[in-house]
C-alpha cells in the first residue's frame, strides 16, 4: 500500500528545505496509522509509502527511494532482516537507509539488523520522540539504536565470549592509544552513552544544548571509528571508562 509521491532521488535529505521522506512497514495497520500520524506531523518529515509486508517493502523501496524506511522484523513473505540486506546490505550498489523498529527485544535481531546494514534498531516502545530522532539521524548518515538494546548489549560485548556475536571488537584498546584523544566533554558524553541516556538525557546532565550532543556524538564516531551508539558504548566499558553500577 502507497500514498501519491513522487519518488526522490538519492540523497534526498541533502535538498535544502525538503522534509525527510519515509517509508513504513509493517504488517499492524494499527502501527503504520500510529506512525504515519506522528511523522507526518513533524515540519520535517513526511510518509511516502507504508507496505505490509517484506516485498512489498522491498518493491516500494526501490521505486520510491524514500530517504529512511522503517521495517519491522515479524513480516508476511519477507522478514525484516531480509528487506534490510536487499536494501542496505554490503552488496547494494545504492543501498537506503534502513531503521528497524520492532516488538521483539532479542540480541540476533539487533546484530542481524546491524549486520544487515541498518543504521538503527528502536523497540515500538521506544515512544514518537526517539522514532522521529532515529529517522532524523538516519537521514543525515547517522546511527540510533535504543537505549535500553544498547546497555543489554554490552553485556555480551564486554564478556569473554562475546567475540562471536558482538557486531564489531571495540576500535582500540587500552594498550592502543588513539591516534586524536577524546576531550573530556566527549568523555563525558560518551560514558553516559555507555550507560543508555538519549541525546536529551544527555543534555540535560551536561547542561548543553541537544546540538551539542549531536556534535559530540559526531565527533566521537569519527575518532573511535564506531557505527553507532552500541560500539561507542562497548568502547568505553571495555576500555575502563564506565563502571557497572555507574
Amino acid at each position: 500500500m502507497t500514498t501519491p509521491g513522487q519518488p526522490g532521488p538519492p540523497g534526498g535529505p541533502g535538498r535544502r528545505g525538503a522534509p525527510i521522506r519515509v517509508l513504513i512497514a509493517d504488517d499492524q495497520d494499527m502501527i503504520r496509522t500510529g506512525f504515519r500520524f506522528f511523522l507526518d506531523a513533524q515540519p520535517d518529515i513526511t510518509v511516502v509509502a507504508e507496505a505490509r509486508d517484506g516485498e512489498e517493502a522491498v518493491a516500494l523501496a526501490r521505486r520510491e527511494r524514500p530517504d529512511v524506511c522503517l521495517l519491522d522484523i515479524r513480516m508476511p513473505k519477507l522478514d525484516g532482516l531480509e528487506a534490510t540486506r536487499l536494501l542496505a546490505g554490503p552488496d547494494v550498489a545504492d543501498p537506503v537507509r534502513v531503521v528497524v523498529v520492532t516488538t521483539f527485544d532479542l540480541d540476533e535481531y539487533v546484530y542481524g539488523a546491524l549486520r544487515g546494514g541498518a543504521c538503527g534498531f528502536l523497540l515500538k516502545d521506544s515512544g514518537p520522540t526517539l522514532l522521529a530522532e532515529a529517522v532524523r539521524a538516519a537521514a543525515a548518515g547517522d546511527s540510533l539504536v535504543s537505549p535500553s538494546v544498547t546497555v543489554r548489549l554490552l553485556k555480551h560485548v564486554t564478556a569473554p565470549a562475546a567475540a562471536d556475536i558482538a557486531p564489531r571488537p571495540a576500535p582500540a584498546a587500552p594498550s592502543a592509544p588513539l591516534r586524536e584523544p577524546l576531550t573530556e566533554r566527549e568523555l563525558d558524553v560518551v560514558r553516559l552513552v555507555a550507560l543508555g541516556r538519549t541525546n536529551a538525557e544527555i543534555a540535560a546532565e551536561l547542561y548543553v544544548s541537544l546540538s551539542t550532543v549531536k556534535t559530540h556524538l559526531s565527533s566521537v564516531q569519527l575518532k573511535l571509528a564506531a557505527r553507532n551508539r552500541v560500539e561507542i558504548a562497548a568502547w568505553a566499558w571495555q576500555n575502563g571508562w564506565v563502571r557497572a553500577g555507574a
